[in-house]
């Protein structure tokens, strides 16, 4: 017995020193991001053969035990070869008994103890398949801030390694303007225990900036008090920029439909102000002292017309006369009077893509874009500078859409740049160019509709501008415009007109606003036509079934109660097929065919209008030539 219990020491002892090393505590061990899923399983198993070691020693030396009992309570075997076997006492049998019972529960415990441990493994193995695959980035701190575990999604979303994580604070990714909310959510979970929804900015490492939206879950310790935090923190940077483009679109549409209304209205009072100011004039002879006065009013009116026109510009509620261009060729046209216009201390260069692609658009409206940026750019370098114009094929792929801060279609694309070495622009400044009427020049000198206009013309166009711009660095405006694979269209040659062009057909004129109806009915009887008036799309069915001798224009307003313009024409048609047609609108609204373009071989007169244009128009689709005076 004495050997026994020596050798069930120095087994315990053994068993007890397995593998060299004393056990750690919490505080001396690694904290749990350190160890990876497979070195924790490793651990796991080195563990559990330790302890079968230790519960086979147990066994062995039980069985041991017993064997020496069962000697001292049976006798030898007799020389003669008999055993004989005297009755056991009831202690030594209740005694082996207890021992086989041991060694029994023993073995059972052991596997009860293997089957939790597998559990256990395959609890660790479905949270490290949780954490390391979940979108959200999963952290938790203590009381101090100090990070405790950073889930992987960190190292996904952010680009910091869970080393790089450790070595910092969690407040110094944090942006600088938003560290007082974190440590303000932080304190109120701390002290009562229910962490808050926030949204804060956390710099990745490449420098940018992401949104993040952020809750709080606390950990409370025996005393009910908390001692740690658990972060779910989501990566919000695509919600919250599409939220802003939508916010940017809506806010856009917003103020182009209301400029647009006021346009529609303003033009038709602006008609009939110039119309019979233009009369006046006529009739008022060049000595005159009143003459001065018709003349202001004249100047007055069409200065306030091409502020219409530029509202209506950028509500995108223009008919534009789309053709197939070579932007190339348009930039050459307008290189002459840009120099003029830019004046001699600053430097124009430009740079024309070979085999340029082909774009739809207005020609006249382009030509407006090019001017007014140019514009732009002068007025941003008051002591002269360069201005440099770009064209090149571009395309817009899935990383550029996904970038831009507004809705794109990828695409084939023309780029039209106009880059200056202006004073630039800050952020806020960006934001805003594009909105009617905000301008950084002095009072008196800027309406603030030259940009929206030339937004308005290429969102019209199907394209999309762009802005990058530095203070003190300049500002460089893209414009992307659909590339098109159709052929550019023929210039059709044109007619010189007199300053009233003359004729005697019959024009059925259909308007529902009273003061411009009088008005053009006027002026055109002074130009020798026969003119039939309507008030309406009813009204002038009406007149075309009673009226028998032939009809041959209809010039129509484009929006009006009841039955549009273009409405209107293709019920004329059935009953005339002769017939020509103008239309003649301030705004188009979205109830023009093609949204506000005008298929190929139509006629259009933009109000307001001029005698002279009027009469050109008019003239032009009676002849089918176009007239020069038209445009």
């Amino acid at each position: 017995m004495l050997g026994l219990s020596i050798i069930l020491k120095q087994l315990l002892k053994g068993g007890h020193a397995v593998g060299g090393q004393e056990p750690r505590t919490m505080d001396q061990a690694n904290p749990p991001s350190a160890a990876t899923p497979s070195q924790v399983r490793a651990g796991m198993h080195k563990i559990e053969r330790r302890e079968w070691w230790l519960w086979s020693s147990a066994v062995l030396v039980t069985l041991l035990l017993t064997l020496g009992i069962v000697s001292f309570v049976f006798p030898m075997v007799h020389p003669g070869g008999d055993l004989h076997f005297p009755d056991l006492s009831y202690a030594a049998r209740g005694l082996v008994g207890l021992v086989l019972l041991f060694d029994l529960y023993t073995v059972y415990q052991q596997l009860q103890i293997h089957r939790m441990r597998q559990r256990l493994i395959e609890g660790e193995e479905l949270f490290r398949l949780i954490t390391e695959n979940a979108a959200d980035m999963i952290a938790v701190v203590d009381g101090e801030g100090r990070r405790l575990y950073n889930s992987p999604a960190y190292q996904r979303v952010l680009g910091y390694t869970p080393e790089e994580l450790r070595q910092t604070s969690s407040l110094e990714q944090v942006h600088p303007d938003d560290r007082s909310l974190v440590q303000e959510a932080a304190k109120e979970a701390l002290s009562t225990g229910v962490g808050r929804r926030i949204e804060y900015r956390m710099r990745h490492k490449d420098g940018t900036w992401c949104v993040l939206e952020s809750t709080a879950s606390t950990i409370l310790n025996s005393d009910r008090k908390v001692e740690k935090l658990v972060i779910v923190n989501r990566d919000i940077t695509g919600r919250r920029r599409l939220e802003q483009q939508l916010h940017q679109a809506q806010k856009m549409e917003a103020v182009g439909r209301l400029s647009g209304g006021i346009a529609h209205d303003f033009n038709n009072l602006l008609g009939v102000i110039i119309g019979y100011g233009e009369i006046l004039e006529e009739e008022i002879p060049k000595e005159d002292s009143k003459r001065d006065s018709v003349d202001e009013i004249l100047r007055a009116g069409r200065q306030a017309a091409g502020l219409t026109r530029q509202l209506l510009a950028f509500s995108r509620q223009q008919v534009l006369e789309a053709k197939v261009l070579d932007l190339n060729a348009v930039i050459t046209e307008v290189e002459k009077m840009l120099r003029r216009l830019i004046g001699e201390d600053i430097e124009l260069s430009t740079n024309l893509g070979k085999d340029l692609g082909r774009v739809k658009a207005d020609q006249g409206q382009i030509e407006q874009v090019i001017l007014n940026m140019a514009v732009n750019a002068r007025d941003a370098m008051p002591h002269g500078g360069r201005l440099s114009l770009q064209t090149a094929n571009a395309e817009i792929d899935e990383a550029f859409a996904q970038s831009s801060p507004y809705p794109v279609q990828t695409g084939p694309y023309v780029c039209f740049t106009v880059a200056d070495t202006g004073v630039g622009m800050d952020a806020a400044t960006q934001a805003k160019i594009f909105e009617p009427f905000f301008t950084t020049k002095e009072k008196g000198k800027g309406t603030g509709l030259g940009l929206s206009m030339v937004y308005g013309v290429v969102k019209q166009s199907g394209g999309y501008i762009n802005v990058y711009s530095e203070p003190g660095v300049g500002t460089t405006f893209k414009v992307y415009l659909p590339r098109v694979a159709e052929a550019i269209t023929d210039q059709q040659p044109r007619s010189n007109v007199s300053d009233c062009a003359r004729g005697t057909e019959t024009v059925l004129l259909v308007e529902d606003e009273d003061g411009l109806r009088t008005l053009t009915h006027n002026l055109l009887e002074r130009c020798g036509y026969t003119v039939l008036v309507a008030k309406d799309g009813k009204q002038a069915l009406q007149i075309s079934q009673e009226h028998m001798p032939a009809i041959h224009l209809l010039l129509t307003d484009v929006v009006m109660p009841g039955m549009s313009g273009p409405q209107l024409a293709q019920q004329m048609a059935r009953q005339r097929p002769e017939i020509k047609t103008v239309y003649m609108s301030g705004y188009t609204g979205q109830t023009y065919a093609g949204h506000g373009a005008l298929d190929p071989g139509s006629f259009f007169l933009m109000k307001p209008f001029t005698r002279d244009t009027l009469a050109s128009k008019v003239r032009e689709a009676l002849d089918g030539v176009p007239a020069a005076a038209g445009k």
